[in-house]
């Protein structure tokens, strides 16, 4: 495939990688917020509807504390006889109009009554109930004690033991209740007034339909949604399945969700992503849960999206490939330019030229080429002279390698002549210089024994003792171990001339240099010591910040630090008077790799 073909589909591909990934991005972002806001509204319905349903049982609450000081029902069965049926009879018509003004007024309250163990008072509806001092109703508001219980939704037949009522289909098979135990009291010339010890205290029972909540959720939440009404121990109050009221739900998810109280929640149920909104009654206590399947939420939006989401990337796709047959030519043009031009090239013709028409990279590629061939055409002419240079330098080397073997057989026969004419001294010098100059004078410069360097130090303390008239003597302090060691060639001679030259430049006897040897710590420290007239700081700084004229001792620093590392060289002390300590450091060759 041509370049141009290649460029072409790599455009498309990063132009349909990018536009495919926003497009998804942009699905998925608009389906999440119109997720969240449904889920936010679906959770505003929940909320309202609790809050309508608390309004309701909230002032029924209150009408049952009302008859805590209602002053008729106190006088009622205060005096009541309940051996006289007559006077029961009685009682019941006034109790029914006393508890209609409380209650009628609710059109959610389908029976009020007031139940002892003779007889039940209120509001009857009909309700074939028996004896209800024996329902679990009943037995709840004893043990509360005056505390309002709301009883959850139950089933009427079997709760008052009716199964004779199964086979008629009756509005009032399931019911939830509130029920509150009675000891009315009121307040007479600023003292309360309680009922008889003797008097049975009354349980008032409220009951209400369970398709309250049906009624409150059916018109509110989205189509296609369930709701489930249940209290703390998980017994359905209502739910939008019939055949789940009055079931004890097992479900650990509802658990969590009566611990949170309220808010919403998107989990999976039955296998389908659903989004859970829930509100707790801060009446009853009980949990109005909605759930939603994300499917009816979004359903309607796919369809749009997803058209509107392969229009635009159509429409980008297009606007792509016209933009891409442009840039292409723009970039391929000069390319086919240089690629002829470099065919040229390399066959020869350094000659060969390519008109620039553009100021981009692509001209000032063109016109660097144009300049390359201007100058391989120079460099062709100076490589001859450079060859030729070359040659000349080749044969000054090896004229230059003809002065040690000149100079080692000067100093041959000048050894001879002063062992002939009986100079024994200037014979012993000459033999020290000639050992000095071949050591100094090879080629290898890599790091030698020190009983070599040792050798060669000799030789020039010899040397320099016979020039100063043995002013100083020298002595040696090193661990025999370390003579095996390498280290760096002519390691202590810049520091040794120093101290000759300097340091005992106002002795005319008795001068002191000790060369010793050592390891301490990891390192080979090597000192050499002289008793000379010493120095300040400011030129022991000059020397360790390498500003001294002492080419020497500047270059032993760095090509100990070059070999070894920061971490190892050389340190100074010295006081004017009082001598100076030249310390080396290096590593121990185990450690390190040999000096080069």
């Amino acid at each position: 495939m041509r370049f141009r073909y290649r460029l072409l589909v790599s455009y498309l591909v990063l132009i349909a990688l990018p536009l495919l990934v926003l497009s998804l991005i942009y699905y998925r972002t608009s389906l999440h917020m119109v997720t969240d806001q449904a889920q936010q509204n679906v959770y505003e319905i929940v909320k309202k509807s609790n809050e309508v349903m608390d309004t309701k049982l909230r002032k029924v609450e209150q009408g049952t504390l009302a008859l805590f000081v209602d002053k008729d029902l106190f006088r009622i069965f205060n005096k009541l006889d309940p051996s006289n049926y007559s006077e029961l009879l009685h009682a019941d018509r006034q109790i029914s109009s006393i508890l209609s003004k409380y209650f009628t007024q609710n059109e959610d309250v389908f029976a009020y009554q007031l139940w002892t163990s003779y007889y039940s008072f209120g509001m009857q509806r009909s309700l074939p109930q028996g004896d209800p001092t024996d329902s679990d109703i009943y037995q709840s508001a004893e043990n509360a004690e005056g505390k309002i219980i709301w009883y959850p939704t139950y089933d009427f037949i079997r709760l008052f033991n009716q199964q004779w009522l199964s086979e008629i289909d009756i509005e009032y098979r399931y019911m939830f209740s509130a029920t509150r135990l009675l000891n009315f009291s009121h307040l007479e010339n600023s003292s309360i007034v309680l009922l008889n010890p003797e008097v049975e205290r009354p349980v008032l029972n409220i009951s209400f339909k369970a398709d309250v909540f049906q009624s409150l959720f059916d018109d509110s939440i989205p189509s296609g949604s369930e709701y489930l009404v249940v209290d703390p121990q998980n017994h359905v109050i209502a739910s939008s399945d019939s055949n789940q009221i009055t079931n004890i739900q097992d479900e650990t998810w509802l658990d969590d969700l009566m611990k949170a109280g309220n808010g919403t929640r998107k989990m999976k149920l039955n296998n389908e992503r659903m989004i859970v909104c829930f509100d707790r009654s801060s009446v009853t206590g009980w949990l109005s849960v909605v759930m939603t399947p994300e499917s009816v939420l979004v359903g309607p939006l796919v369809k749009t999206a997803q058209v509107s989401t392969l229009a635009l990337s159509a429409l980008l796709g297009l606007i792509a490939i016209i933009f891409a047959y442009f840039i292409i030519g723009r970039i391929t043009g000069p390319i086919r330019k240089l690629l002829a031009a470099m065919k040229s090239v390399g066959e020869g013709d350094f000659g060969t030229r390519v008109e620039v028409e553009t100021r981009d990279e692509f001209g000032f590629l063109l016109l660097r080429f144009n300049r390359m061939n201007d100058r391989i055409q120079t460099l062709i002419q100076e490589n001859y002279e450079i060859q030729l240079k070359e040659k000349q330098a080749e044969i000054q080397a090896l004229n230059m390698q003809m002065n040690p073997h000149f100079l080692y057989n000067t100093l041959n026969i000048m050894n001879w002549m002063a062992i002939e004419v009986g100079h024994r001294e200037l014979s012993k010098i000459l033999v020290d210089l000639s050992s000095m100059l071949q050591y100094t004078s090879r080629k290898d410069w890599k790091a030698v024994h020190l009983s070599k360097e040792i050798e060669w130090m000799n030789h020039y303390f010899r040397i320099m003792l016979t020039r100063f008239e043995n002013k100083f003597e020298v002595k040696y302090h090193i661990d025999p171990e370390l003579y095996e060691t390498e280290v760096p060639r002519l390691l202590f001679q810049p520091f040794v001339e120093n101290a000759i030259l300097h340091g005992f430049e106002q002795l005319d006897t008795g001068g002191l240099i000790s060369v010793n040897g050592k390891t301490e710590d990891g390192y080979r420290i090597f000192e050499v010591v002289d008793n000379g007239r010493g120095m300040n700081q400011d030129v022991i700084q000059k020397i360790l910040n390498k500003k001294t004229t002492s080419v020497g001792i500047i270059n032993t620093m760095e090509r100990i630090q070059m070999a070894y590392g920061a971490e190892y060289g050389v340190e100074i002390l010295s006081l004017p008077g009082a001598g100076t300590k030249v310390i080396i450091r290096l590593p121990i060759p185990n450690n390190n790799p040999p000096f080069q």
